[in-house]
């Protein structure tokens, strides 16, 4: 049986065995999301032995070679020794500078990092409290325009990271962990071509970004953006969209709920064969955004998409 190495503890493990499970086996707190290799919160570093990687892309070439294996997707398959990402070592301090409500269920925060942060729009970045509570969330904010980190956090529910994050306060400091590139961002060369965001929930966080980002760039193709809420009330960034299209005649913004989601979707009509459609929010919800534009006549090889896995 291959030996599992944790700082002072040795494990005897299975061979195959899940590396996730055996570190939780073992009683090692890694903390964890998905289980699909999509959250990055379990991150381990190997400092000696290779585990089974079965998603080797999941991570950036540089962080493999600094050791770093997504432990969900790992198999154990020899002796082994491995360090989990602590983000008081391995993170990057932050600080909270802003922080409201737009809507009963969605919290708007603002971070401020210990030193800039270089990102796009549309990335992820693992927020870590103060107490090892670890979640991954999409950027809304744009570099150089923003002098801060902007999140969209869907409280709805009851959650150890959103329990935590209802009693931050002004100053309160968060941790930050891996920052990956998303399905979304804007590209400089798709100027000229129609764009369709469509967003579900705070599946509108990456996509306010690349949409502000496009502006900023001077898109000149027309923009159409839907966002889909169970409930009116729930339309969290209706003014600053709103405000948006105000100013910019070629951005087109339709707020719609979840009953009235089919109909806004039937009316969908693809008036350019260049037409890019990127999509983010539940599993579910993406998947008839991209059935109903494939149906009016879009390639899948022309729709970006990132779901929001649910908790494993």
């Amino acid at each position: 049986m291959p030996e599992l190495r944790v700082g002072d503890r040795q494990l005897q493990v299975a061979g195959q065995s899940n590396l996730l499970d055996a570190l939780l086996g073992g009683g090692v707190a890694v903390p964890y999301s998905c289980r699909a290799g999509s959250c990055h919160v379990c991150m381990v570093r190997c400092l000696s032995g290779e585990p089974l990687d079965r998603r080797p892309e999941a991570l950036a070439a540089d962080k493999r070679a600094q050791g770093w294996r997504l432990a969900c997707q790992c198999q154990v398959v020899g002796d082994l020794e491995v360090e989990p990402f602590d983000p008081q070592r391995d993170g990057l301090a932050a600080r909270v500078v802003a922080l409201d409500w737009p809507s009963p269920q969605v919290l708007r925060l603002r971070l401020e990092p210990a030193r800039p942060l270089r990102y796009r729009p549309g990335q992820h970045l693992v927020l870590w409290t103060e107490q090892g509570v670890a979640r991954p969330y999409s950027l809304a904010s744009v570099p150089g325009e923003d002098d801060w980190l902007e999140f969209h956090i869907d409280c709805r529910l009851p959650g150890a990271f959103c329990d935590a994050a209802r009693r931050l306060q002004l100053g309160d400091g968060l941790r930050l962990g891996e920052l990956r590139g998303g399905a979304l961002h804007y590209d400089a060369d798709w100027q000229a071509r129609p764009l369709w965001l469509l967003a579900a929930g705070t599946g509108l966080a990456p996509l306010y970004g690349v949409l502000r980002e496009a502006l900023r760039e001077q898109h000149q193709g027309a923009i159409r953006l839907l966002h889909v809420a169970h409930e009116a009330a729930e339309h969290y960034l209706a003014d600053e969209l709103q405000a948006l299209a105000q100013q910019h005649a070629n951005l087109q913004v339709s707020l719609v709920t979840a009953a009235q989601l089919p109909a806004a979707l039937a009316e969908l009509r693809l008036v350019s064969r260049q037409t890019l459609a990127l999509l983010c929010g539940h599993p579910e919800t993406v998947e008839s955004f991209s059935r109903r534009l494939y149906m009016a006549g879009l390639p899948r090889s022309q729709m970006l998409a990132d779901v929001f896995l649910p908790r494993a």
